[in-house]
Formats: C-alpha cells, structure tokens, sequence
C-alpha cells in the first residue's frame, strides 16, 4: 500500500493540471507533492513531518492564483498517509490538525477567496479518520496475533507440565515398588530363597504394569484420533488397591477413609490419587522400613488428605541432595490448579504431607487425561 501512495499522488496531479491549467511555475509547484510521496514511499527514511511539509506548502502555494484546485486532493492523500503510518496518535493529530488548516491558508492567500473551505476540510478529515481506524483496526489484529501466539506457548508448556506429573507419578510409583522389591529379594536371597522369589515375581508384576501404563499413555499422546476414548482416570476410591499394592509390596501403610470418598468429583478424584501415590512412593523411596498412614476425609465442602510416615528414613545420596524435587511439585501443581492447598515437610519422627481440595472443583481443570 506504501508504493500506490506516489501513483495516487501523481494522478492527482496530472487531473488537476488537465482540469485547470495553470502556468508553467504553478505546475512546478504541482509536481513536488509527487516527488515528495515517492521519496517518503521508496527511501524509507523521510519522516512524516517533512513529508506533510513538503506537500502542504507547495500544494497551498499553487492555489494563490484560484488555479489547480484539485491539487488539493494532494493535503487529502497526506492526511490519510499520516492517520495509518504515524507512529503515534499525538504525531497523527499534530499532523491531521495542520493538513486541516491547509483550506484555511489557502482561503486567506487568494484574493478573491475561491475555495469552499467547510468541503475541503471534510474532505481531508474523513481520509485521516479512516486512516486512524484502519491503524487502530491493524494495531489489534497485531496485538491478538501475539496473544493467540502466547497462549499457543502457554497451552504448549501447560501440556508438557501436565504430561511430565502423569508420567511421575505411574513410573516414579512403580520403580519405588520395583525397588522395594528387590531390596527385600536382595535380603532374603542366601536366608529364604523362596521369599526372594516370591518378592522378585512381584516386582515383575509391578514392572508390567508400569510398561503397559507408560505404552498406554504414549499411544495415547501419539494417536491422531480425537474421539477415540482415553483409559478410565484413576479415581479416590482407588486409593485402597493403592495401598494394598504398596502393603504387598512390603511397606507397613494404613488407610483410614471417613465421609464419602467414593462421590468426590473426578478431578477430584484423580488429584487425591496421583498424590497419594506420590506419597508412597517417596515412603517406599526413603522410608521403606517406617509406618506410613493415609488418611483421606470429605467433608465441609472440601476433600483433605494427609500422609504421614514415621519411622527410620535411609539416608539420601549425595548426588540426590540438590537435585530438582519434581514429584513435591507436581502435588503442588495439583492442589493448586484446583483451588486447593499442598503442605509437605519433615517432623520429629518422619515426613508428612497435607492437601485441601474445593469438592465444587470443575471436572475441565487440567488434572491430567494419562494414566
């Protein structure tokens, strides 16, 4: 649109030429405008205000003898140039407001004053305020365009985020099982072969599962079919085979339910689950001799959980103590995505962990679709 402005300017110029001839130093006048547009269309440098000082003077100028009229369409075109190209709405009005006066001068340097003022400002207004709305219209199309661009990121990051708790929570729970497993396998080898072997089966079993939850989760983030059905979500009232699996597996942990846990909402549900299992595999992690109790209660509009362990803690490594504490952030991410409050700490004789869940909390909240 910036290199039609100078053909525009030169077909004003030619019609008023041919329309009302003026003489020879008249039409000089009448061809600096042309110039002007094309220096400011093609070199890119020429700044609005020497632009309109450049077609203003010569085209008010020519008037003086009551000829060229229609060069004033040339002060219409510099108006609607400086309402869709200025860099500002005080520059864009500054230079509107003295495009405007363009009739005015023009009216007080004829002598008889030949021009309809009145017209002739309406006639440079109405193309500054198209211009402006055109800006103003071409301003917020930019802004959405970063705004869908930042929420496409935002969306993106959020999916990574939700992806990487879901995935956690199920491998993270059952290597601590497998590992568990093995430890009590490794104890038991040279005493009781049979007890070794028994904890080794089940933590190939553990080990299945956790391949067929991961394969389930991966094809279903890698499958291009929207309405195919995702695997039922993990609900509260599956926190009990929850914990007979980790008391299977060797840890001494008890269960204590009380109010309706199995009519919580299921974003609910699923919050409640992936942190009690998160809670037990950080038991089974760094406490696996120590007595773990889940308590989970519904009542007064909200849904707590508290998992308490007590009792000897294994030393962390080294190389484990700085490093990232994903899985306390994903309860966190939980609780707080629906409304809810995560506590988590050390006490005098273990850990304890607490979180408060809103029961009103909406199902669409992004709780997670994985296993």
């Amino acid at each position: 649109m910036r290199v039609l402005v100078p053909s525009l300017a030169l077909a004003i110029a030619v019609l008023a030429a041919v329309s009302d001839p003026a003489p020879a130093p008249e039409l000089v006048l009448a061809a600096l405008p042309v110039v002007a547009f094309a220096g400011w269309a093609f070199l890119r440098r020429v700044p609005l205000l020497v632009l309109a000082l450049l077609v203003l003077i010569p085209s008010v100028v020519a008037q003086r003898d009551g000829a060229l009229e229609p060069l004033m369409f040339e002060i219409s075109l510099v108006a609607l140039v400086v309402g869709a190209w200025a860099s500002s709405l005080r520059e864009a009005v500054a230079l509107g407001l003295l495009a405007v006066a363009a009739p005015v001068a023009v009216s007080l340097i004829q002598d008889p004053s030949e021009v309809v003022v009145g017209i002739w400002i309406m006639g440079i207004a109405f193309p500054w305020v198209v211009a402006r709305a055109i800006a103003r219209q071409r301003q917020l199309a930019i802004q959405l365009h970063a705004t869908r661009r930042e929420l496409a990121e935002q969306a993106v990051l959020a999916e990574r985020r939700r992806v990487a708790r879901d995935v956690h929570d199920f491998v993270g729970h059952g290597l601590a099982a497998v590992m568990l497993q093995v430890t009590s396998a490794r104890h038991v080898l040279r005493r009781n072969p049979a007890a070794a072997e028994e904890a080794l089966r089940s933590a190939e079993e553990v080990g299945r599962r956790s391949m067929q939850e991961l394969r389930r989760t991966v094809a279903l983030l890698r499958s291009d079919n929207e309405t195919g059905r995702a695997a039922p979500l993990p609900s509260a009232s599956d926190i009990g085979a929850l914990v007979d699996d980790a008391r299977a597996a060797g840890l001494a942990v008890e269960l204590r339910t009380h109010g309706d846990v199995w009519g919580v909402a299921p974003s609910v549900g699923v919050a409640l689950y992936r942190i009690a299992q998160e809670a037990l595999a950080n038991a089974a992690r760094h406490a696996p001799r120590a007595r773990t109790v889940v308590d989970v209660e519904v009542a007064d509009g909200e849904a707590r959980l508290v998992a308490e362990t007590s009792g000897p803690r294994v030393p962390a490594p080294a190389n484990e103590k700085e490093r990232p504490r994903y899985g306390l952030l994903g309860m966190r991410e939980r609780a707080t995505a629906l409304g809810g409050e995560f506590e988590a700490g050390p006490t005098s004789g273990g850990w304890r962990l607490s979180c408060r869940l809103p029961l009103e909390a909406q199902d669409g909240l992004p709780t997670g679709n994985a296993q």
